[in-house]
């Protein structure tokens, strides 16, 4: 049996990904993702910058900024103070379904 290269050099980001994090971190990690795109697609249709989302839902846009990037995983309580004014909310729906409600709305 042949030992296992731990080399990150010429393994695709799946396997290295699969190597790093649990598949429920994976998970999580897609899911994030997936909202925070989200706020930004409804944000930019709607043509409101992050200093107007600032004012809108009283996060300040720093905030908005950090977790738009990716470098904050925001709380719950400013997901929903993000998604108000942009006329969203989050739903809960059965795992396999999970990207189904992502866009729509």
């Amino acid at each position: 049996m042949m030992k296992k290269n731990n080399s990150a050099i010429g393994s695709t980001w799946e396997e290295v990904e699969r190597e790093l994090f649990t598949p429920e971190e994976i998970e999580e990690s897609k899911l994030r993702a997936a909202l925070i795109a989200e706020i930004i697609k409804a944000r930019h249709e709607q043509g409101i910058s992050q200093k107007e989302l600032e004012t809108l839902s009283g996060v300040k846009q720093p905030i908005i900024a950090r977790m738009e990037s990716g470098r904050t995983s925001p709380q719950l309580e400013t997901v929903l103070k993000i998604l108000a004014p942009l006329g969203k909310t989050l739903a809960i729906v059965p795992m396999g379904n999970h990207t189904e409600g992502f866009g729509a709305g």
